[in-house]
This record gives C-alpha cells, sequence and structure tokens, in this order.
C-alpha cells in the first residue's frame, strides 16, 4: 500500500483513544461482574450481597436503577410486617429485587416471602423468581401468579398513557381479591400523577413525600406512589 493510501484512512486522537481504551475496559468489567453474578446464582448466592451494577443500563430499553438507598428504602416497606405466607411481586424494578434478595439473605429479617420479578431483561433470568414480562401483553403470564400478591411495586418503564395503563391492568390481575390487603408502590414520572391516581383509585393510592433517587441521575420530576403511609414517607 502507498503512503498516499495510508494517509487515507481515519486515525483516533490520543484522546480518542484513551476514551475508546476506557469504553472496552468498562465493559469488560461489566461482563466479569455478570458472568461472576451467574456462577454465583448456581450457590444460591451463598458468598456475598448483590449488586444492581452487573446489570449495565440500557437506556434505550429506559432501564434506570435506583440507587441502593431508594432501592433499600422500598424494599424495606415491601418486607414491613410481611410473613412466610406473604407475596411479592416486583414489576420492572429490578433495583428493588436486589435488595429484597440481599436484606432477605443478609438482613434482619427472618422470613421466606415468595417473590416473583416480572422483567423483559432476559439476563435477570439468573433468578430462579424471573417471570419474562412484556408491558404490551400485560395478562400473558403464569395463570398461577394471578389474584397472588398482597405486596406489589412497579415502574412502567415508560412515560406514556399506554403504558401506564397496561402496566396498571398487570398489577390489578396479580393482586389479591382484597382491595384492603394489597400494600401497593408505584414509582413512575411525575406528570403521570393525575392517570396514577385515576388508574389505582379502588387501592386508595396516592402522592406521597418519598423523593426517589436514581443512581446515575435522571432528569424527569420522579415520584413515589403508595396506598399507605409509612416511617419513609406521609402522604401529601
Amino acid at each position: 500500500m502507498s503512503n498516499t493510501e495510508d494517509d487515507d484512512i481515519p486515525q483516533l486522537s490520543a484522546g480518542a483513544l484513551d476514551a475508546l481504551k476506557d469504553f472496552y475496559g468498562e465493559k469488560d468489567k461489566r461482563e466479569k461482574q455478570f458472568e461472576e453474578l451467574k456462577s454465583r446464582a448456581e450457590n444460591e448466592f451463598d458468598q456475598k450481597p448483590l449488586s444492581i451494577e452487573a446489570f449495565a443500563e440500557d437506556w434505550n430499553s429506559s432501564q434506570f436503577w435506583y440507587s441502593d438507598e431508594t432501592a433499600t428504602a422500598l424494599a424495606k416497606q415491601l418486607l414491613d410486617g410481611a410473613t412466610n405466607d406473604t407475596s411479592i411481586a416486583v414489576v420492572s424494578a429490578p433495583s428493588v429485587f436486589i435488595q429484597l434478595k440481599n436484606l432477605l439473605s443478609y438482613g434482619e429479617y427472618d422470613i421466606k416471602p415468595r417473590l416473583a420479578l416480572l422483567e423483559y431483561d432476559e439476563r435477570f433470568s439468573v433468578f430462579k423468581e424471573f417471570v419474562p414480562y412484556d408491558f404490551e401483553q400485560p395478562i400473558r403470564l403464569p395463570r398461577e401468579l394471578k389474584g397472588n400478591f398482597d405486596r406489589i411495586i412497579c415502574d412502567p418503564p415508560f412515560l406514556s398513557q399506554d403504558c401506564q395503563t397496561k402496566a396498571a391492568l398487570t398489577v390489578r390481575w396479580l393482586s389479591v381479591l382484597g382491595q384492603e390487603q394489597l400494600r401497593l408502590i408505584v414509582c413512575t414520572g411525575e406528570r403521570m400523577s393525575e392517570l396514577i391516581t385515576k388508574l389505582y383509585a379502588k387501592s386508595g393510592i396516592r402522592t406521597t413525600s418519598y423523593e426517589v433517587k436514581h443512581a446515575k441521575g435522571l432528569s424527569n420530576e420522579f415520584r413515589c406512589y403508595a396506598n399507605f403511609e409509612c416511617a419513609s414517607w406521609n402522604w401529601m
């Protein structure tokens, strides 16, 4: 090849090469973390607490993980007063599910409630509690899940009326028949407030004072809605 042809090949600057190196280094780190988590799954996670960091966020799929502080606070409210007979459904909120697993394995809870993670991302199938879920098919779920959950948290992936409505249909399908028995948390954008209170009117859901924080921040104003008050929040 001639020198002229060599000159025509695009060359990356030193800064761009460093950025590319950092990108692939971070990618390798994530893959290593995930492979370690898969290996631990086979041993029932008996070594150390889990971290949502093993699952890189995919913003194109509207994945924005909560901070550990927020995920833990929400998980604790799902476990407050729970027993071995309690059934907890986590709909599109895997960071809360991770903290539920941690609290039950390494925390102060001497109970074994039933857990189910309804999630679109197949990476979470490393957990035995994983249930494939697509909000576009809101009740295409295993029949044995219907009407069997008395504690539910839901974070619809998109801020649209269509997504929010279909997610609410999933929640109603999962819920125990007696709404007074249901402890419900919905986390979503502030601009969904009117729709959320309408969709979940029978459960008595209201906007709370709790400030939801995301690990990498989020531009949209986010709110926590619940049908109960607790030590972590009051109704507004």
